[in-house]
């Protein structure tokens, strides 16, 4: 054998290359192939499927379609399997009809395993469970809650006493979680009374989690996530039932520390009650993910009385990104409206993404971020209804360039008709972006290519493209879209030039 083959790097590249069906064959050559090749073919499991698979077939039968277990593994068997499970990183179970088939034989397998969970699998370190909470999947999802997990991540569609029993001792069975998210699905109010007092106690005994995503436990539940001093990432779901629904929230001491704050919201009424309950928010960046049946009159009053709240429970100071994400119906809003968002001095990113109309002009655009120098990303609605909302003009963004100098990306829906007074030789005077690489003006209205190029050019000296696949372009009438290409065609015309007379 060349020297080279006794490498163990050099071996573990010749595995990457390897299709994931020929790693068997290449596994069984010789055994210096043999663990290397192994570790990569069971480092992640798809399914729970292989386990079965590599056990003799004789063990099992088929009774209506579904794998029975004949007879129990001998101990040699047991080391076979043992032998495959210990190289096993991550495991995804998901429900499907195949998954239905070897649920029944993998459940009496765990069941008659002879020695600890952990011995089974005592290196994993993921698992993703979206199957049902049946007994014998139960049973498989036991002895897979093993101490060496650092990351779960279960939606929950259907449920069993034991199933809940077990999930239960999350706390105790995987005491070194760093990442967890639980889903319910359905969401219904009976679903949640029954599952969520067996979830949330147990998370406070997860000292090591830094990143939950979990649905709105309530003032109990909120207590508990509370007392997780390593947590850094918190994302609750507020659509789903609560049992504080019904009554008022205490207020409650608020989270410290926190890196990302992620509310997920159908009312901006369950945003506010749920701010306005914490004393406190320190977090480097707060994203609301919200959809509205239809547009409510209230929508605007509401949202201007969330962001008075957000100035008032936040730490002005620590708030670096603030993100809004409307994914159904729209809300008309002014630009007063994000104005208490001005005390947060350090903030680098505002997103407002869809979901919300902005009407607003050139002097209330350099209003808004005049207290951002350290702006870097700014989204502000890529579509707009363009009959009945006030845009800002090139003019704005000339003024917003002076005010935020080093952004990198930005969108905005703006006039680009009128031109009257910018100077085409320089139309910034002397201000420009070199930072800037993306940009998106949405269904901007446009008339004169050339001019608005050349604008362009002069501003953003290295701006290659204005992005014309936003979200919302299927909106945007196809004449602007040609118009927009134009421009595009132009500031290519215009880049080439420049470096043509870089290198004379």
């Amino acid at each position: 054998m060349h020297a080279a083959l006794g490498n163990l790097e050099v071996i573990h590249t010749i595995c990457s290359y390897i299709q994931l069906g020929s790693l068997p064959a290449f596994a069984s050559t010789c055994r210096t192939f043999e663990r290397l090749a192994l570790d990569i073919l069971w480092r992640d499991l798809q399914s729970p499927e292989p386990l079965i698979k590599c056990l003799p077939s004789d063990l099992f039968s088929t009774d209506r379609g579904r794998m029975v277990l004949q007879k129990p593994l001998d101990g040699m068997m047991w080391d076979t399997l043992c032998k495959y499970t210990s190289r096993v990183h991550s495991i995804i179970a998901t429900q499907s009809r195949r998954f239905e088939a070897i649920v029944e034989p993998l459940g009496s397998l765990m069941l008659s395993f002879p020695s600890t969970p952990a011995s089974l699998f005592p290196n994993l370190r993921k698992l993703s469970w979206s199957a049902n909470g049946t007994r014998s999947a139960t049973e498989f999802l036991r002895m897979a809650l093993v101490p060496s997990l650092l990351v779960l991540d279960v939606q929950i569609s259907s449920t069993s006493s034991v199933f809940l029993s077990v999930l239960s001792s999350v706390g105790a069975l995987c005491p070194h979680l760093q990442d967890m998210a639980l889903r319910i699905r359905p969401a219904t109010d009976e679903f949640f009374r029954k599952i969520s007092p067996f979830v949330t106690p147990p998370i406070s005994q997860l000292h090591h989690l830094h990143s939950l995503s979990v649905w709105d436990p309530g003032n109990q539940g909120i207590e508990h996530i509370m007392q997780l001093r390593a947590l850094r990432s918190l994302c609750l779901d507020l659509r789903t039932f609560s049992t504080s629904e019904g009554k008022s929230r205490l207020e409650l001491p608020g989270f410290h520390d926190l890196k990302i704050l992620g509310l997920s919201t159908d009312t901006f009424e369950r945003a506010l009650n749920f701010l306005s309950s914490l004393r406190v928010i320190e977090s480097k960046e707060i994203k609301i993910d919200y959809g509205v049946a239809h547009s409510s009159s209230s929508g605007p009053t509401t949202l201007s009385q969330f962001f008075t709240i957000l100035r008032e429970r936040c730490d002005t100071d620590r708030l670096e990104h603030f993100t809004l994400l409307g994914n159904s119906g729209k809300i008309r809003a002014e630009p007063g409206v994000f104005m208490p968002l001005r005390a947060c001095r350090n903030l680098t990113q505002l997103s407002v993404e869809r979901g919300c109309d902005i009407s607003i002009s050139d002097e209330e655009l350099c209003q808004l971020v005049r207290d951002w120098p350290k702006l870097d990303v700014l989204k502000i609605s890529c579509y707009n209804p363009v009959g009945n909302t006030t845009m800002p003009t090139l003019h704005g963004l000339i003024g917003l360039l002076r005010l935020c100098p080093v952004l990198t990306s930005l969108a905005l829906v703006i006039d680009a008709t009128k031109l009257d007074g910018i100077d085409l030789k320089t139309p910034g005077g002397g201000t420009c972006n070199k930072y800037l690489k993306h940009l998106v003006f949405g269904n901007s209205p446009v008339e004169t290519p050339l001019k608005v190029a050349l604008i362009l050019s002069g501003i953003f000296p290295n701006l290659e493209q204005v992005n014309l696949d936003c979200a919302d372009a299927m909106q945007t009438k196809w004449t602007n879209i040609k118009q927009w290409a134009l421009v595009n065609s132009f500031l290519d015309g215009f880049g080439i030039v420049r470096k043509r007379c870089t290198k004379v």
